[in-house]
């Protein structure tokens, strides 16, 4: 699995961002907040600072509902090992067994996680340690030496991903974020529920943030690249 993790595309994270924001609600300051109840979790309406903004959200959206599936079956097929290795008593058995587990896993993921992009593959090794309880460097330590994790943590960082990065909604705007999509896409059935193996209070968590929508970060990271010449201001 890990080697997958190494040939995110940055060229692809340049899509135009989404035209179909009418389904979206620009709340401004001084508004009433209003909350969704539903059996699930209380959600309160989002809040976004302009309709520029509800665009990037729609946009890391798409990113995040392309990245969980694999996170999800990451934690399905590392359960499955895990199980299967606590009734395994014979060490060489074990080491077998993890080694055709580990190209299982590659084959599985390799090819399409190459297409991602960057910000899929980022957000997609923060799903991981939310599936897992564990950081994509700690799952591939646990199947390879750690001389060769070492090697590919340090490969990652040159695409500027490091595997051993965690997933902190309660700190962290894009890990915020990215949680309150999931719970968004599970509750209108766009994604298959899979419950985080991380302890925190994501109710708690988003009544504090009430609804406020912050992507700065990506419409920096467009201004960035636009300067540089990578992509076109889309006309009006």
């Amino acid at each position: 699995m890990s080697i997958s993790f190494l040939t995110f595309s940055q060229k692809r994270d340049l899509d135009s961002l989404p035209d179909n924001i009418d389904d979206y609600v620009f709340v401004k300051p001084g508004d009433t907040l209003t909350i969704s109840l539903n059996e699930f979790a209380l959600l309160p309406k989002h809040k976004f600072k302009s309709r520029d903004d509800i665009r990037y959200y729609l946009w890391f959206t798409r990113k995040v509902q392309k990245a969980y599936p694999f996170a999800k079956l990451a934690s399905e097929r590392l359960d499955t090992l895990n199980a299967r290795l606590e009734r395994i008593d014979s060490k060489a058995k074990r080491r077998r067994y993890t080694k055709l587990i580990q190209k299982y896993i590659e084959g599985e993921f390799t090819d399409q996680m190459k297409k991602m992009t960057t910000t899929e593959g980022r957000v997609l090794i923060k799903l991981i340690h939310r599936q897992t309880g564990k950081t994509a460097f700690d799952n591939i330590k646990g199947l390879r030496s750690g001389w060769k994790a070492f090697w590919y943590n340090t490969t990652a960082n040159l695409f500027k991903l490091s595997l051993k990065t965690e997933y902190h909604p309660e700190s962290v705007n894009e890990d915020y974020l990215i949680e309150d999509i999931l719970q968004r896409s599970f509750q209108d059935g766009k994604l298959k529920t899979q419950k985080s193996k991380l302890n925190y209070d994501f109710p708690l968590i988003i009544l504090k943030k009430k609804g406020d929508i912050n992507v700065e970060e990506y419409k920096k990271m467009f201004a960035k690249m636009r300067k540089k010449g990578k992509i076109r201001k889309k006309s009006n």
